[in-house]
């Protein structure tokens, strides 16, 4: 018993759920096994079975597909967290509906690391069926015409992982720390941790800092890369003494030393330098700004279509790539987004930061201010939209969680990029439907006035409706 009529109800009718579950179908699928061969003895002596083979239907029946994409898709249009997600589905009626749900369940739809796990087993290509639905969505409901897609602004920005500012004390003290730590689950002794002194020395480095004493700073990171350099060289005399079994231990604390004798050794201006202990792959990326110069993260390609503004590609680049050179694997991605539309990008609009990268894209007619002089008027009035795109850009990062990645890895943050712009396409799908809805009523409203204008006119006198005496007929428009 819900409002039908709601935004959300009306889009669920409308998504295209059968594609998406017969495209994220296959990565879910039971697996073919090969299986083992186990010996074992008895009284007719030693013998082998082969264990395991084949399709397994052990376990719990998995979740329907379409709820946990839902999920994934609320998750990113509201700016939940997995366990706020999973509780505010109980209690919203309209989000169980959206989700294919029947009746009401009181219950939570799975445990919250379960999304997880679901995000992970999609990979990449299964969260842009999921963007790449909500773009099939627009086409069907008319909310955006076909040849709009022939036209896109295209521009980058920094998805920041979720770490600490890296100072260099902050670095060295959480090294020693982790690898500690590490030597410890392995059942390694140290002879001395230097836990006291290692928190006295980050402390110090902090006032060092605040009051531009660098050279008293300075000297203390010199202790600091000492301290962690005895650390690493007796756990590696001690490394073969390990008393546990477990190998995925030792590659941890192999892994672990590895990072820490990177972050020991790097100066204040390497390239490539570690920024993370649990983030290998962030990097420093500055893009210009005042109120901040350099942020921590990985570089993220959007396109948006130039009219209306829906999301129409979203990916990352590891490596902190030029913005140009970016720019043809960020149209392939658009141009396979719009297979079922039928169109593909010829115009870009996009910042000087996309200059002399023609060659790349033979066919598309890139548009930036650089060539303002040689452009036509037209070319100048599409130019003037480039900046459309920069709120775009904000409504990601504050509303729909790319603001900060907390997913691990370089997949983490494919996937969180490609899911910030579905949520952001689902959200712009709801006010399409409201804004569809309201000039609706207005047209209804407006064709009710000209119908009462007909029906005062065809009561009219036939001297007055001969004479056309507008002051009666504006009175009677306005009364009706």
């Amino acid at each position: 018993m819900i409002d039908l009529r709601h935004p959300l109800a009306v889009l669920a009718q409308r998504m295209p759920w059968s594609q998406i579950e017969a495209a994220l179908a296959p990565p879910l699928a039971h697996k073919d096994r090969a299986g083992a061969v186990v010996g074992e003895v008895d009284l007719f002596g030693p013998s082998a079975q082969l264990v395991g083979a084949g399709v397994s239907a052990a376990g719990r029946p998995r979740l329907s597909i379409r709820l946990m994409a839902s999920l994934l898709y609320l998750k990113h249009a509201f700016n939940l967290s997995d366990e706020e997600l999973v509780e505010r589905w109980t209690e919203n009626v309209v989000w169980q509906f959206f989700s294919g749900n029947e009746y009401y369940e009181p219950r939570p739809p799975c445990d919250a690391t379960q999304i997880g796990r679901f995000r992970r087993a999609i990979g990449e290509a299964g969260v842009e069926e999921l963007l790449k639905a909500t773009i099939d969505t627009a086409v069907t409901t008319k909310a955006v015409r076909p040849n709009e897609f022939e036209r896109v602004i295209v521009d980058s920005t920094v998805q920041e992982k979720a770490i600490a500012f890296p100072t260099d004390s902050r670095l060295l003290e959480i090294a020693r720390h982790k690898v500690v730590m590490a030597a410890k689950a392995a059942g390694i002794a140290l002879k001395q941790t230097f836990a006291r002194e290692g928190k006295s020395l980050r402390r110090r480095a902090g006032g060092y800092a605040h009051a531009k004493q660098y050279k008293r700073l300075r000297r203390v990171l010199k202790r600091q890369r000492t301290v962690l350099g005895i650390v690493l060289r007796e756990v590696q005399r001690k490394l073969e003494t390990a008393t546990t079994e477990s190998p995925f231990t030792v590659h941890r604390l192999q892994t672990v030393m590895e990072r820490a004798d990177r972050i020991r050794k790097q100066q204040p201006k390497d390239k490539n330098k570690l920024y993370a202990m649990h983030a290998p792959e962030v990097e420093c990326i500055g893009k210009g700004k005042a109120r901040q110069p350099y942020e921590f993260g990985v570089k993220a390609s959007i396109a948006v279509t130039h009219r209306r503004g829906l999301i129409v590609g979203a990916r990352t680049f590891p490596g902190n790539p030029y913005d140009g050179h970016v720019l043809s694997a960020q149209l392939e991605q658009t141009g396979i987004l719009l297979e079922d539309v039928g169109r593909t990008p010829k115009q870009v609009v996009v910042d000087l930061g996309y200059r002399g990268v023609d060659a790349d894209n033979p066919g598309i007619e890139i548009i930036h201010r650089g060539r303002f002089k040689s452009m036509t008027n037209r070319q100048r009035r599409w130019l003037k939209r480039r900046q459309a795109i920069e709120p775009a850009i904000g409504h990601l990062k504050a509303d729909h969680r790319m603001n900060r990645c907390w997913l691990a890895g370089s997949l983490g943050d494919a996937l969180h990029t490609v899911l910030c712009a579905a949520g952001y396409n689902l959200r712009w799908l709801l006010r399409a439907i409201v804004r569809g809805r309201t000039g609706r009523l207005f047209f209804a409203l407006w064709l009710a006035v000209l119908r009462g204008m007909f029906i005062a006119s065809a009561l009219l006198p036939s001297s007055k409706r001969m004479r056309g005496d507008s002051r009666w007929l504006s009175g009677t428009a306005a009364a009706g």
